[in-house]
């Protein structure tokens, strides 16, 4: 997994030191944080993190997709209901 912080966004992740997914991490295998003075700067920040991150091997992950969501009107409108 390749990522990197910044001042806005920031992650960690269950990798070993061989650079494989942690034996005993679960599905979520690293979580990504951003903040902004508003939700909109914390939005943009998160999308240039995801669109950034490369995962390498066959894990399975969601970042297209969560790109893709955050980029929808109802995600930008914060009228969104997961």
């Amino acid at each position: 997994i390749k990522f990197q912080s910044s001042v806005s966004c920031w992650g960690y992740f269950s990798v070993g030191a061989n650079g494989g997914i942690h034996e005993y991490a679960d599905s979520q295998f690293g979580h990504i944080f951003a903040h902004g003075a508003t939700r909109e700067e914390a939005r943009k920040a998160l999308m240039l993190s995801l669109r950034n991150i490369d995962v390498v091997g066959t894990i399975r992950n969601p970042v297209e997709y969560l790109v893709e969501l955050l980029g929808m009107n109802s995600c930008i409108g914060n009228t969104i209901d997961t």
